[in-house]
């Protein structure tokens, strides 16, 4: 472990390698990797982010989903039935990863309760 003089704290060494020298000594920093060997800084890449549904297809924003379970949903007298289609979904960050409108509610959903459909 190695302490970051800048801000004080540790930043372990990553398992990348520096795009220039190709050692592995790379520090990773909260925005960018910097080699320790030659110095060299990179930005680094944004990761998509890949949400799946219940049956492993993954899913995107626009998409049609379905139930594959029934659901109560909390403080109402409300459930969610298996089978029930949505209107085309939003993907947000956070615990619930789909954003929706199912039976005329807003509601957000876990991705592992739905399986994407044909529109």
């Amino acid at each position: 472990m190695i302490i970051d003089g800048r801000s004080g704290t540790a930043a372990a060494m990553s398992d990348r390698t520096c795009p220039l020298c190709t050692m592995n000594d790379v520090l990773d920093h909260p925005e960018k990797y910097e080699c320790m060997t030659c110095g060299h800084e990179w930005e680094k890449e944004e990761q998509a982010r890949v949400v799946k549904d219940a049956h492993g297809n993954v899913l995107e924003n626009g998409d049609v989903v379905q139930m594959v379970k029934d659901l109560k949903l909390k403080g109402t007298s409300k459930v969610l039935k298996s089978g029930m289609k949505s209107k085309p979904i939003r993907l947000v960050d956070g615990d619930h990863e789909i954003d929706c409108k199912m039976d005329g509610m807003s509601i957000a959903l876990k991705a592992l309760f739905v399986k994407k459909v044909q529109k």
